[in-house]
C-alpha cells in the first residue's frame, strides 16, 4: 500500500511519511524558537530566527494536521525516515539563510545556500564539517545563531524520529522499525513494552547525559553558554563548537579530561546505559563489542603515543594529543584541541604513522546503538570473524563453522547483512572519492572527506584537519556531494537507498495504467 494516497475531501491525508515529516518539522521549529530566545539577549538574528521559527512550525503544523499514519511496511517506515531527514535538513538552513550567515564578502546566491545546506546537513548529521572559518569566523556569530547550530546536532544525535516516536501513538505499530530504521547501529532492543515507552528512555537518558557534561565543563572552567554548547554536540558525538579552534580554544587538560569520558559514554551502546539504570549495577563489561571498543582506543593511544615520541614530540604532550585525538575519532565527535595551525593537537601536522592509525577510527567509530557514526566496532569484529571462518574453511571445507561475538552466534542473515554492508561502503568510498577528486580536490584530501563523511567524523586528512574549514579545503560542487554522503551514512547507507523504494512505487503505481494503454496502441 502506498503512502501517498490522494486525500479525500474532508478526510486526512494517509500517509506516513507527512505525518512523521510533520511532527518531526515541529520539533525542530522548538529548537529554533529556544535559539531565538538565546538570540534576543544581544538582538542580533531575533528577526532571521523568529522567521525560520514560524515558516518551519506552519509547515509541521498543516502537514501533521492532514495527514495521518498508514501503511506500516518496511518500504514506508524507510520512506518517513529518509524523507524526515531531508526536509529537516532543507528546511533548517532557513537560520542561516534568512541572517545572511554566509552572505559575505559578495558571494554568489548560490554558494550562500549550498552553505547553508552544508552546515544544516552537517548540524542534524551530527558530522561537525563546517564552512566557518577564514574570513566568516564562528566567534563572529551571535549567540543565537552559534546556539541553533548546537540544537541541530542535539536533535540529530538521538534522531528526530525517536523523539516523533515517544509522542505519537498513532505510530504503535511501526514504531520500533521507525526507531531502528533511524537509529545508528544494527538494531534496537525494546526497553519496555511500549515502543513510546522505549523512545522515552532513550530520550530521558540522552537529555540527563547532556546535562551532566554541561555541569562537568562547567565545573573544568567553561562559561555557561559555552558549557551548554558543548554539551549539546558532546552527547551527540557531534563536534561543532563555539569555537575556530574547537577545544583548543581553552588549551585545558580538565575540559579535556571531562570531553574524553563523555565522548567514551556517547560512542558507546545506549541500551548498556539503561541497562545501567534499571539494575542500579554496571554491566557494561559483559558485552563483547563494548570491550572491543575500549580495547580499540586503548591500542590506538598507546601506538599513536609512541609514534609521536618517535617523531620527537614530548611523552606528556604525545599522550595528551595522542588520546584527545583517537577518543575524539573512535566516537565520531570531531573536537579538535589544537591550540592553533601547526600545533601538536593538529594531526594533519603529525607525521604519516600516526595519520595511518588515525584513519582507521575515521572508518571504524564507535558502538551500535550509540550517537556515534562509523562503520561501527560490531561490524569490524563480525566481518574479521567472518575472514578467520571463511581461512578456516579452507582447511576444513566440510565443517560447519559459525560467526559468534564473545559467546553468542551471529545469525547468518546478519552476517550477509555486514557483508553487504561493508561492501556498499567500500563502493561508496571509491566512487565518492573519484568524484569529489574530479572536482577539484587531491586525493588524500578527498578520500579523507569521503570517509568522514560517511562516518559523520568531521574533521578529516589532508587540507580537511580541526582546525580547517570545508570551503577551503573543497570546491561548492565537493561539498553538496560531501553532504549527500553525510545524510546516507547518518541513516546507515541502506535506510537511506531504501527510501526511494516507497516513492517508486507511488509513481510507478500512478503511471502504470498510462503505460498499459500506451502499449496496447502499439500492438494494434
Amino acid at each position: 500500500m502506498s503512502p501517498f494516497r490522494r486525500l479525500p475531501f474532508g478526510d486526512r491525508w494517509a500517509s506516513t511519511t507527512a505525518s512523521v515529516v510533520g511532527m518531526a518539522l515541529l520539533f525542530v521549529a522548538v529548537g529554533m524558537a529556544m535559539a531565538t530566545l538565546v538570540a534576543a539577549v544581544d538582538g542580533r538574528d531575533v528577526v532571521a530566527l523568529g522567521t525560520a521559527t514560524a515558516v518551519t512550525g506552519l509547515i509541521g503544523l498543516v502537514l501533521f494536521h492532514v495527514a495521518k499514519p498508514d501503511s506500516q511496511d518496511q518500504a514506508a517506515v524507510f520512506s518517513a525516515v529518509g524523507t524526515t531527514w531531508l526536509v529537516a535538513s532543507l528546511l533548517g538552513a532557513l537560520p542561516y539563510l534568512l541572517a545572511g550567515t554566509f552572505a559575505v564578502a559578495g558571494r554568489p546566491w548560490a554558494i550562500v545556500l549550498a552553505d547553508s545546506l552544508f552546515e544544516s546537513i552537517s548540524g542534524f548529521s551530527c558530522t561537525g564539517s563546517t564552512v566557518f572559518g577564514g574570513h566568516n569566523p564562528i566567534e563572529s556569530q551571535g549567540p543565537g545563531i552559534l546556539m541553533y547550530r548546537q540544537l541541530t546536532q542535539w536533535a540529530g544525535g538521538m534522531g528526530i524520529v525517536v523523539l516523533v516516536v515517544m509522542v505519537l501513538p498513532s505510530l504503535r505499530s511501526s514504531g520500533l522499525g521507525l526507531i531502528d530504521a533511524e537509529a545508528p547501529g544494527m538494531g534496537v532492543d525494546r526497553l519496555a513494552p511500549r515502543i513510546s515507552t522505549t523512545a522515552i528512555w532513550f530520550w530521558g537518558i540522552y537529555a540527563g547525559f547532556t546535562m551532566l557534561v554541561a555541569v562537568g565543563l562547567f565545573g573544568a572552567g567553561m562559561g555557561p553558554f559555552d558549557a551548554v554548547a558543548h554539551a549539546l554536540s558532546t552527547a551527540s558525538t557531534g563536534g561543532f563548537s563555539t569555537k575556530d579552534a574547537s577545544i583548543g580554544h581553552w588549551d585545558s587538560l580538565s575540559i579535556e579530561a571531562v570531553l574524553i569520558v563523555a565522548m567514551l559514554l556517547g560512542g558507546a551502546n545506549f541500551t548498556l546505559h539503561s541497562r545501567m539504570l534499571r539494575r542500579r549495577r554496571i554491566g557494561h563489561h559483559h558485552d563483547p563489542e563494548f570491550r572491543g571498543y575500549l580495547a580499540m582506543i586503548a591500542m590506538g593511544t598507546l601506538l599513536v603515543t609512541l609514534l609521536l615520541v618517535d617523531d620527537g614530540m614530548g611523552l606528556g604532550r604525545s599522550l595528551r594529543s595522542a588520546i584527545f585525538n583517537v577518543v575524539t575519532l573512535g566516537t565520531s565527535s570531531g573536537f579538535g584541541n589544537a591550540t592553533g595551525e601547526g600545533s601538536a593537537g593538529d594531526f594533519t601536522s603529525w607525521s604519516s604513522g600516526p595519520q595511518m592509525v588515525l584513519l582507521l577510527f575515521l572508518v571504524f567509530g564507535g558502538c551500535t546503538g550509540s550517537t556515534a557514526g562509523g562503520v561501527k566496532v560490531m561490524r569490524l569484529r563480525v566481518g574479521l570473524s567472518h575472514a578467520y571462518r571463511t581461512l578456516r574453511s579452507f582447511r576444513r571445507p566440510r565443517a560447519i563453522l559459525l560467526v559468534r561475538q564473545g559467546r553468542n552466534t551471529v545469525p547468518e542473515h546478519l552476517v550477509e547483512r555486514i557483508a553487504g554492508f561493508m561492501v556498499v561502503y567500500g563502493l561508496l568510498v571509491v566512487v565518492g572519492t573519484m568524484v569529489v577528486a574530479a572536482l577539484g580536490t587531491d586525493l588524500i584530501t578527498a578520500a579523507g572527506g569521503v570517509i568522514g563523511s560517511l562516518g559523520n567524523m568531521g574533521p578529516a586528512l589532508g587540507d580537511a584537519g580541526p582546525t580547517a574549514s570545508f570551503a577551503d579545503a573543497y570546491s561548492t560542487p565537493a561539498r553538496m556531494a560531501l553532504a549527500v554522503l553525510m545524510l546516507i551514512g547518518r541513516l546507515e547507507i541502506f535506510p537511506m537507498l531504501l527510501m526511494l523504494v516507497a516513492p517508486y512505487r507511488a509513481v510507478d503505481g500512478a503511471t502504470r495504467g498510462m503505460r498499459i494503454r500506451l502499449r496496447r496502441g502499439r500492438h494494434r
